[in-house]
């Protein structure tokens, strides 16, 4: 009995002195393992007699249930301090700010993120999205729409023209994506109903105009398709793209050898305390051209006047980018300076959908 006091008293010792897991798990192969010391007295217990076990077995057993529940509570009580020494070195201030992920750093240009939200938009309206070369040819950029040789619309078109080729045509950097218009309507047989973003090119540059800009313009061409619709579909875009609840429109007759009869479109805005807002307000901005497709235009493209009209429109989406998210100057557009994208770009993850919000 002795022996067994004594014994016990060795091992509870060395698990009290166990510092961390690895020196406890050694403790217990010495006492419990195959060769340990509890467990070579547990082997005696089959050479007793009968009365020697009846009486030597109760106590071997005890000393070993109590050896594994000290060691299971010093490997529980081992744990928790590991843990609390773990938190207390790896302590995080909950009020500072995450860091952004590799896959959050980046910024989406304004100028992408406003192709989304009129994608957005127009898709919702039943519009598909029509793409065309930048490169094209005096025919789809001057002729079929309307600007014969020699007309004097030519000259409000400042124009990057190539040198002749081999068969003495110029081609040249399309000055508006209305080139599109016309490959739609010569490729597709109506209802055509299509928007075309893309880059035109002008010899222009100052504080709003650049060489290089963005255009986006819509087409519509059916047999019962009138102005009321065209104003419908305006309305309804200017209110979902300024994300307002309701805006004034004003239709100003004007002149483009592509529409008849043609119309410049102000909306109602405010300008007080130096900034421009829509929906609102006693004051009146531009921001678009549209008309009816003039006659010529549907004749150039194979299809019969007298049977299917339609109408178009077009903007310049770095205009309504500058408009709705408050930029100056649209030159820092195409300088690439990581600065400006960062504080003007858009989170990469935020898409634009009508039901989440534009730019939200």
């Amino acid at each position: 009995m002795s022996d067994l006091q004594g014994l016990e008293s060795t091992i509870t010792s060395a698990i009290a002195a166990a510092e961390d897991e690895a020196a406890l798990e050694a403790v217990r192969v010495s006492a419990l393992g195959k060769k340990g010391s509890v467990s070579e007295l547990l082997k005696t217990l089959g050479s007793m007699s009968p009365d020697e076990r009846r009486e030597q077995g109760p106590l071997i057993n005890g000393l070993r249930d109590r050896v594994a529940a000290a060691i299971a509570a010093r490997k529980t009580a081992l744990t928790e301090a590991a843990l609390t020494a773990r938190l207390a070195s790896e302590r995080i201030d909950v009020t500072l700010p995450v860091q952004e992920g590799p896959e959050t750093r980046g910024r989406i240009h304004p100028i992408s993120q406003v192709m989304d939200e009129l994608t957005a938009i127009f898709a919702d309206m039943g519009f598909s999205i029509a793409e065309g070369p930048d490169i094209e040819t005096d025919f789809y950029n001057f002729t079929a729409l309307n600007f014969p040789e020699g007309h004097p619309a030519r000259e409000m078109h400042d124009t990057f023209f190539f040198a002749p080729d081999a068969a003495g045509e110029r081609k040249v950097l399309r000055t508006h994506t209305s080139p599109v218009q016309i490959r739609t309507m010569l490729a597709e047989k109506p209802p055509i109903r299509v928007i075309c973003p893309g880059r035109t090119y002008r010899c222009d540059s100052d504080q709003t105009h650049t060489p290089m800009f963005h255009q986006v313009e819509g087409l519509v061409i059916d047999k019962s398709s009138h102005l009321g619709h065209l104003k419908w579909i305006l309305e309804e875009f200017c209110k979902a793209f300024f994300e307002v609840e309701s805006v004034k429109m004003r239709f100003r007759p004007s002149f483009f050898p592509f529409t008849e009869p043609s119309a410049e479109v102000d909306i109602q805005c405010s300008r007080k305390g130096g900034e421009i807002r829509f929906g609102e307000g006693e004051d009146w901005l531009e921001i678009l051209g549209c008309g009816m497709v003039h006659p010529n235009v549907i004749r150039n493209c194979g299809l019969d006047p007298d049977e299917y009209q339609g109408f178009a429109w077009g903007m310049g989406i770095d205009r309504i980018a500058m408009l709705k998210y408050g930029m100056p100057d649209l030159r820092p557009f195409f300088e690439a300076d990581v600065r400006w994208l960062n504080h003007y770009g858009f989170r990469p993850l935020d898409l634009p959908t009508l039901a989440g919000g534009l730019s939200s």
